[in-house]
C-alpha cells in the first residue's frame, strides 16, 4: 500500500507516495511535463512504479514544484533538478540501496541533469527524453545511465537523433525500442511494465 509523503525540498513541500520494497533497492520516478499536465498520476510513472514494486524495490513517486499538493512554481527543469534531489534523500531515509532514478519525459531531462551535475545515484533510466522539446546536449555526458527505453513513433524523442545522442557517449547504454509507440505509450503499458520489470539493470557496468 502507498503511503502519502511529503518531501522537504530547499524551503519547499513535495507531495509524494511511497511503497516500501521486500528487497533491497528503491527507485525514484520523475513525472512529465508540468506545464502539460504532467503528474506522478501520469499512466506511464505508474507504470514505471508497478514494475519496480513488483521487483520488490521500494518506489516514491513524488510531484514537482508546483504540481498538486507540491508547493512552488515551475522552474523551467532546472529548479526542478532539487526536488529530484530531495526525492533521493528522502528514499535514502527509508530503505537500502541501490537506487536508481527513472524519469519520463520532462522528468527524464531533469533526472539526466541532476545526475550530470552530481546526483549520488546507482543508475539512471530514461523513458522518452524529449530531445525535441528540450535542449538536451549534455545527454551524452550524463553518467551512470542504465537503460533508455523510447518508442519508435514519438515525435518527442526522434530515435534517429536520441540514437546519435547515445553513439557520442565514451560508454554504451542500451535502447530499448517498442514498436507502434508514441511520446504517452497509450495501450503500450503492459510492453512497459514487463521491459522495466524484467531486464537486470546492471548496477556496475554504467559509464
Amino acid at each position: 500500500m502507498e503511503e502519502e509523503v511529503f518531501i522537504s525540498a530547499h524551503g519547499l513541500t513535495l507531495e509524494g507516495r511511497l511503497v516500501p520494497g521486500t528487497s533491497a533497492g528503491g527507485a525514484v520516478i520523475a513525472h512529465p511535463h508540468p506545464l502539460y499536465g504532467g503528474s506522478m498520476d501520469n499512466n506511464v510513472v505508474w507504470t514505471a512504479h508497478q514494475a519496480f514494486v513488483a521487483r520488490g524495490w521500494s518506489t516514491l513517486r513524488f510531484n514537482f514544484r508546483g504540481v498538486g499538493r507540491s508547493t512552488g512554481t515551475y522552474g523551467e527543469g532546472l529548479a526542478e533538478v532539487a526536488d529530484v534531489a530531495a526525492a533521493l534523500s528522502f528514499l535514502r531515509q527509508r530503505c537500502s540501496g541501490p537506487y536508481v532514478i527513472a524519469g519520463y519525459s520532462f522528468g527524464a531531462a531533469v533526472a539526466a541533469r541532476a545526475m550530470l551535475s552530481g546526483l549520488d545515484a546507482d543508475g539512471l533510466i530514461l523513458v522518452s527524453p524529449p530531445i525535441a522539446l528540450m535542449d538536451m546536449d549534455f545527454l551524452p555526458r550524463v553518467p551512470r545511465v542504465l537503460l533508455v527505453v523510447a518508442g519508435d513513433a514519438d515525435s518527442l524523442c526522434p530515435l534517429d537523433r536520441l540514437q546519435a545522442a547515445l553513439k557520442a557517449r565514451h560508454a554504451a547504454v542500451e535502447l530499448a525500442v517498442i514498436s507502434g509507440t508514441d511520446h504517452f505509450y497509450g495501450g503500450r503499458e503492459e510492453q512497459l511494465f514487463r521491459l522495466l520489470r524484467d531486464h537486470p539493470l546492471n548496477l556496475l557496468a554504467t559509464g
